[in-house]
C-alpha cells in the first residue's frame, strides 16, 4: 500500500480548527486534564468518516503561496488546538528521505504546545508526571519553506511527504501529528532558540519591531528599494512576498523606491500633544503608515480563520484569502522582478530604483487568454513555477522552436544564487548542477583533476531556504 494513502487511494482528510482571535494565548497543556486517543474517537470518527476531499492543486494554484508569518502563526494555534487534550507516546519518527536531524526524545506520555514568532514555529514535547524514561522537555524551531504545514490524521494513513510523525500514546485509535512538506525546503532545528539574526515579530512584538527598523536605518539595507527591504527578517521577521505587494499597494508606494527616503519620515512623525487618546487612535486606524500596516495587514491574514496555509487549508479557506487580495498577482496589476528574482505586484510607477531593461508586465483576467511570458509572471510561486504544469522534460522547446516563439532565452539570472537573513528567506536556491564543460581534445594525456573539500555554506539559512 502507498504510504500516506488510505486502501481507497484517497488522502487521508486533515482535522481543521477555525478562527482564533491573534491575541489568544493557549492554555498550558498541563493545566487540564488530558486525554487520550480513545476519549476523542467518536468527535475524529465522524470528522474523518467524511469523504476525502482532493482539491486541484500544482505549481500554479493559488493555495501554494509560501507560509509567511500569518501562516505559521495559524499553524501554532492549529497545534495547540488539535494536541490540547491528547496525550502522545513513544518515539518520534524521522522520514528517511528527510535531511533534517532526528528527534532523540522518546516518553511514554508528553504533551505538544506550538508557538510562532515571525516566520518561525517552536514546538515544544513536555513529559507528563510519571512518564518514563524520565526526562526534560525538547524544544524544535520549525522553518516552513516553501509548502511546510501541520496535519492530524490517523496513523495508518500517513499523508505524502510527513517528514516528521508524532503518534500518540494508547489507547484507543492511534492518531499521527506530521509535519508536511512536498518540496522539503522546511527545516527543524534542536534547542528551541529562535534562529539568530531575525528581529521582532511583525504580529506578536510590534513595538519592538517598530523601534528595531526606525534605530536602524542608516544599516545598508535601506539603500536599496523599499520592497526587497521589507523581505529583511532581520527587521521585517513575517513579511515576504504577498504582504509586501498588499502593503505597498495600500500605500500607493513605488516598490522601487528607496527605503530610506520611505522610512525617515516616520521618525518624525510623532503625535500632536493636544489630542486625546482616542483622537491618536482615530488618526492611526485612519492613516496608519507602513511600519504599522507591517503589523495591521498580516493580522488580517490571521483573522479571516481557518488554517490558512497549504492545499489542506480547504478551497473555502482560500476563497477568503483570494478575495481579500488587492494587489499580488490579481488582475491589472504591474510586476517586476527584484534583484532577487522575486516577483513585485503593483499598480503605477514602479519607482526610481526599478531594475533597468526590466519589462513591467500587467497580470491578465483568468478570461484573457494568457502567452508564454504572462504565464511566468502570473505565477503564484514568483521564479519558481508558471501557472502551468511544466512540460515534461522531453518536450522541452527546442532552441529553434523557441526563436520561432519568441520564446525568452532560457538562462540562470532569473533565480536567487543563495539565501541569507537579508532577502527573504524562504525562497529555495537553485543548486549548480555543476554541467560538465567540453575540453578541446589534448594530446591523450588526460590530467588530474583537483577535488575540492565540501565546505559548510556561512549562509544562515543555509541551501534549504527556509
Amino acid at each position: 500500500m502507498e504510504q500516506g494513502r488510505d486502501r481507497a487511494g484517497a488522502v487521508a482528510k486533515p482535522v481543521d480548527f477555525l478562527p482564533i482571535p491573534i491575541d489568544h494565548a493557549p492554555s498550558d497543556p498541563l493545566g487540564s486534564p488530558l486525554k487520550t486517543g480513545s476519549d476523542i474517537a467518536t468527535s475524529l470518527e465522524a470528522h474523518l468518516a467524511q469523504p476525502a476531499v482532493i482539491l486541484p492543486t500544482g505549481p500554479g494554484h493559488p493555495s501554494h503561496r509560501m507560509p509567511e508569518g500569518p501562516e505559521l502563526h495559524l499553524a501554532s494555534h492549529f497545534v495547540n488546538e488539535a494536541c490540547r487534550e491528547l496525550v502522545f507516546g513513544g518515539c518520534v519518527e524521522k522520514s528517511p528521505v528527510s535531511r533534517n536531524p532526528e528527534v532523540p526524545f522518546e516518553s511514554s506520555a508528553y504533551s505538544i504546545s506550538a508557538l510562532a514568532r515571525g516566520k518561525e514555529l517552536r514546538l515544544t514535547l513536555s513529559p507528563l508526571p510519571g512518564a518514563q524514561p524520565h526526562r526534560e522537555p525538547l524544544a524544535l524551531v520549525f522553518r516552513f519553506g516553501m509548502t511546510g504545514s501541520f496535519q492530524l490524521v490517523p496513523s495508518d494513513a500517513l499523508p505524502p511527504h510527513a517528514h516528521l510523525r508524532f503518534y500518540t500514546a494508547p489507547p484507543g485509535p492511534r492518531l499521527a501529528l506530521c509535519f508536511v512538506d512536498i518540496r522539503r525546503f522546511g527545516r527543524w532545528d534542536l534547542g528551541g532558540e529562535w534562529q539568530p539574526g531575525r528581529g521582532p515579530c511583525v504580529l506578536l512584538e510590534y513595538e519592538q519591531f517598530r523601534e528595531n527598523v526606525l534605530r536602524n536605518l542608516a544599516d545598508k539595507a535601506f539603500d536599496r528599494p523599499i520592497c526587497e527591504a521589507l523581505l529583511d527578517q532581520r527587521f521585517f521577521n513575517g513579511i515576504g512576498n504577498y504582504l509586501r505587494a498588499e502593503i505597498l499597494y495600500r500605500l500607493r508606494i513605488p516598490p522601487f523606491e528607496k527605503a530610506r527616503t520611505v522610512l525617515e519620515a516616520l521618525q518624525q512623525r510623532r503625535p500632536s500633544p493636544e489630542l486625546t487618546l482616542s483622537q491618536k487612535i482615530r488618526a492611526k486606524l485612519q492613516n496608519p503608515d507602513l511600519l504599522e500596516l507591517c503589523h495591521s495587514v498580516p493580522k488580517e491574514v490571521v483573522q479571516l480563520g481557518g488554517k490558512g496555509y497549504g492545499s489542506e487549508s480547504g478551497e473555502e479557506d482560500f476563497a477568503a484569502f483570494r478575495a481579500w487580495l488587492q494587489c499580488y498577482s490579481t488582475p491589472g496589476m504591474s510586476s517586476l522582478r527584484d534583484r532577487h528574482g522575486r516577483t513585485i505586484w503593483f499598480q503605477g510607477d514602479p519607482g526610481p530604483l526599478a531594475p533597468k531593461g526590466g519589462k513591467s508586465r500587467k497580470k491578465k483576467s483568468q478570461e484573457a487568454q494568457q502567452g508564454p511570458e504572462d504565464r511566468v509572471e502570473g505565477s503564484s510561486w514568483p521564479c519558481v513555477f508558471s501557472t502551468q504544469d511544466p512540460p515534461s522534460p522531453n518536450k522541452a522547446p527546442s532552441r529553434t522552436r523557441r526563436a520561432q516563439r519568441g520564446l525568452p532565452k532560457q538562462t540562470t539570472a532569473q533565480v536567487p544564487e543563495g539565501t541569507s537573513l537579508q532577502q527573504d528567506p524562504e525562497v529555495p536556491p537553485v543548486p549548480d548542477k555543476g554541467k560538465r564543460r567540453r575540453r578541446p581534445a589534448t594530446s591523450g594525456r588526460h590530467r588530474t583533476r583537483k577535488i575540492k573539500a565540501d565546505t559548510p555554506s556561512l549562509e544562515p539559512e543555509g541551501t534549504s531556504a527556509s
